[in-house]
């Protein structure tokens, strides 16, 4: 088992859980927890002090904004919101040379943007670490924190069934690599023609083989939920994808994540979603709000997972 420690974080980008080993990603976890463990105890950490987060933001958000800035907050740092509108980046500055000015000002900069090349052209660029907070490719803060709320749960990832039923999109990308890491077995039932991204598959079964993990693609939600310790589903319509709404509703339907659903689960599922929830659409108010739902506290991981990456590759 490799060996891990603080030193081998530092200054290194987040941009995918593709990136990190499982002893890697499994040490982040296990500093989330305890930051998570003592900011309920009142304990404060300062590890980011006198340091600045640059958070660029080409896509609306709530919890990406919300986590990033209080988790700075919280480690002691000042976090940095610059929307399109206050960037040159919207009248024609390039990505490069953004990163190159701002590594001159920050300490870090996290970016929610579109296209997954932008973000690994401005961690190219830039000498100072650059987080993933979302492109419609991946979303490995989400996907982390996806991980870390299952392992709070059920007290291991390895042999955990995921099932994620919906849109093979940017959440189903990150959630088949992060479990192809950790030794899950996930299944994403999506209709025909919405399945994951086919490099990210390639990815997933190829770390597969070397975990012990089983990964496979579906069509029915009934055979893919079956014998699941965690089902998951997200927004049909992704954000850029307004214009299909409509078409998406008809062909998503029968991939609503309702209580019939959950039944062809194990009695003890629990139930996960990133939210926004466009709820009576993918999943109907019985479930969200149900025992079974980690929902909530999963948003909140989102925090204690984030400060844990920041804290590890922004320090000094």
């Amino acid at each position: 088992m490799e060996l891990v420690n603080e030193e081998q974080f530092k200054g290194r980008d987040f941009l995918t859980l593709y990136d990190y080993t499982p002893e890697e990603i499994n040490f982040i976890m296990d500093f989330a927890e305890k930051l998570k463990d003592e900011h309920k105890k009142g304990i404060t950490h300062h590890l980011l002090k006198g340091k600045t987060l640059g958070m660029i933001f080409q896509k609306s958000s709530t919890r990406t904004r919300v986590s990033f800035e209080v988790g700075m907050y919280q480690l002691g740092g000042y976090a940095l919101f610059l929307s399109r509108n206050d960037l040159q980046l919207g009248r024609g500055e390039t990505i490069e040379d953004t990163g190159k000015v701002f590594s001159r000002y920050l300490d870090g900069i996290m970016i929610r943007t579109f296209d997954q090349a932008e973000v690994e052209r401005l961690a190219e660029a830039a000498d100072i670490p650059v987080i993933n907070g979302l492109t419609d490719l991946l979303h490995p803060c989400q996907a982390l924190a996806d991980i870390f709320t299952i392992r709070e749960y059920k007290g291991k990832l390895r042999g955990i069934k995921l099932a994620y039923v919906g849109d093979g999109n940017n959440v189903a990308n990150s959630l088949l690599i992060a479990g192809a890491k950790m030794g899950m077995n996930v299944v994403v039932c999506c209709p025909p023609g919405y399945e994951p991204d086919g490099e990210v598959l390639k990815k997933a079964y190829s770390t597969a083989e070397s975990t012990g993990s089983k990964i496979e693609v579906l069509n029915d939600p009934e055979t893919a939920v079956s014998g699941a310790d965690v089902v998951y589903t997200d927004v049909w319509t992704s954000m850029g994808q307004e214009d299909e709404a409509q078409k998406r509703a008809e062909i998503f339907k029968p991939y609503q994540v309702n209580a019939d659903l959950i039944r062809k689960a194990k009695k003890q599922c629990i139930v996960m979603h990133c939210l926004p929830a466009h709820r009576g659409e993918e999943i109907t108010d019985e479930v969200m709000d149900g025992k079974q739902s980690v929902v909530f506290d999963q948003a909140e991981n989102r925090l204690h997972v984030q400060k844990a990456v920041m804290a590890l590759i922004m320090a000094d």
